[in-house]
Order: C-alpha cells, then structure tokens, then sequence
C-alpha cells in the first residue's frame, strides 16, 4: 500500500512510517527541511517538503495515495480540511490522530476517579473544544466516502522507531530533571493518565489500516499510572532523591501553559474497546513504571 503520513519527521509519525516501511508499505512523508528529508530516505521514506499549510501539496498527496495518516498535528484544521476534501467520495483510509488531553481535567495535579469511554466522551473544555471539533470533522466524513478514524493516544512511552525523536511529555519532566537534580510533578503527582507504548501505538495504525470500521473512534491504552507513580521510578532510574511537589505556576514557567495543565497536571483515564474489537489489537507493553526504571536512560 502507497501511504501518505503528514509528521514523518516527529515521534508519532516517523515511528509509524518507519513501521509501515518494515510491514512492506511504500510511504511518503511530509517533512519540513532538507536536513529531515536526508533523515527520511535514509529510512526508506520518500519524502515531500512542505507544511501543514500546503493546502494544494496536501491535496495531491492525499489523491495519489492509498491511504493516509494524519500524525502532525491534532489542532491544525485546514490540514484536515484539505486532505478530508482530497479524499472524499473515494473510500480511502483516513488515520487522524488526536490525543486523549481533549479529557483532561487540569485539575492541577489532583486525582480523579473519573474514566471515559469512546462512545461517552464528556464536553470538551474550552482549551480543548477546537480539537474536539476536528475529530468530529474527521469521524463525519465517513458519510461523505472516506473511510476515516480518529486514533486518540493516551500518554506514549518508549523510544521512537527509526527517526531520532523523543516524545511529548515523559522527556519534559526527565529534561527538567537532568537540567535541575531533582524530579518534580505537577502539585502533587496523584494525577492518573492511561498510557501506551510506542510500538504498541504503531501496530495499531498497521491494523486500521486495512481493518478500519469508517468513522470510528479508538482511544489507545494498555494501562495507567499516576504521576508521582512515574516520577518516582524516574528519579530512581536516575539516582536522585525522592521526586518534589511542583506548584503549578512553576510548572507554567517551566513547560508552559498546556503542557503544564494539560500534560502533565491533568487526569486522563481512558478505556479502549474499538481497537481490541473491532481491530484485533494486542498491545504488549504493559507497564510504563517498568519501562521508565529499566529502558528509559
């Protein structure tokens, strides 16, 4: 299958195209620079320079393809639009990719006893609504001819596959660390989000790739830890004391608004039926304390 994968160059993205390339799949990724083109061919991926805002480059891409994944961005909607646009009427698989924050609570480091369901998500915040909107953009277009999903990742652990990228939230607190000596949470770390493995994450879109139900929502998850949970296995991973309490207008300061009240202060406690059911999927990691004290350093 030829495949279009926006975000080649990222985390979520390059570990997918790398995947696809290793299951035998042509692919062909957005990326933003020269340099990140080298890294892509270098892999096997043939790569395309442009930006989300390529509305016309995005088009062609997405016409000449089997298949597409959308993994740059959750929150830019003229990508969506224009690749939806490209796509519709011609029964194309559509892989969106958002992120389970559109459940966060920012509750400040709080925990919450709450757990959300694909088919009972709850409003959307305001900092989340637009998000949200999108993924119903995507999901409705399967009225319209385009075999769409949105695959919502929870917190992504584990070291990416083929390109050279960390991911989002894990490193901005081993990050903080290193720079600091001391570990440090958001309030007091008794916040919960359900999490998965990158390899997990990618044998998932391998699968809804040819088994996608179209319009069909995913959270991907195989478990959940809170985060003092996590920071303390990180900065016994690390040989540094016991991880402290941060107040969030430090946290702000140091990770900004979003990542501060969103990704890393928030509760987001998701369960995923659609891809076991609907898609066979398997995940095999288990455990991010596990992967944090033995894999992450």
């Amino acid at each position: 299958m030829n495949v279009f994968v926006t975000g080649a160059a990222g985390f979520i993205g390059g570990s997918i195209a790398t995947g696809l390339i290793r299951a035998g799949h042509q692919v062909t990724g957005l990326v933003r620079s020269a340099e990140q083109a080298e890294e892509l061919t270098a892999l096997g991926i043939t790569p395309v320079i442009g930006t989300l805002d390529d509305s016309a480059l995005l088009a062609d891409q997405a016409r000449a393809a089997d298949a597409v994944i959308n993994a740059a961005s959750s929150d830019h909607r003229g990508a969506a639009q224009a690749l939806l646009d490209a796509l519709r009427g011609t029964n194309k698989v559509f892989l969106h990719t958002s992120g389970s924050s559109i459940v966060g609570d920012a509750s400040g480091g709080q925990p919450s006893d709450v757990i959300y369901y694909e088919d009972n998500l709850p409003e959307p915040t305001v900092d989340k609504a637009a998000r949200v909107a999108i993924d119903n953009l995507i999901l409705a277009a399967a009225r319209d001819g385009v075999n769409s999903a949105v695959i919502c990742n929870t917190l992504i652990y584990g070291h990416s596959l083929g390109v050279h990228r960390d991911s989002v939230q894990l490193p901005r607190l081993l990050k903080q660390a290193r720079k600091s000596g001391v570990v440090r949470h958001v309030g007091t770390g008794q916040n919960i989000w359900s999490n998965v493995h990158i390899e997990d994450v990618v044998a998932l879109y391998l699968l809804a790739l040819t088994k996608n139900v179209p319009g069909t929502f995913y959270f991907v998850e195989s478990g959940e830890a809170s985060f003092i949970d996590m920071t303390t296995a990180m900065a016994e991973a690390l040989n540094l004391g016991k991880p402290q309490d941060w107040p969030l207008k430090d946290a702000e300061a140091e990770w900004g608004y979003e990542m501060a009240n969103y990704g890393l202060g928030s509760n987001s406690r998701v369960r995923g039926k659609q891809a076991r059911e609907l898609l066979g999927w398997a995940p095999k990691r288990t455990s991010v304390v596990e992967w944090i004290l033995n894999e992450m350093v």
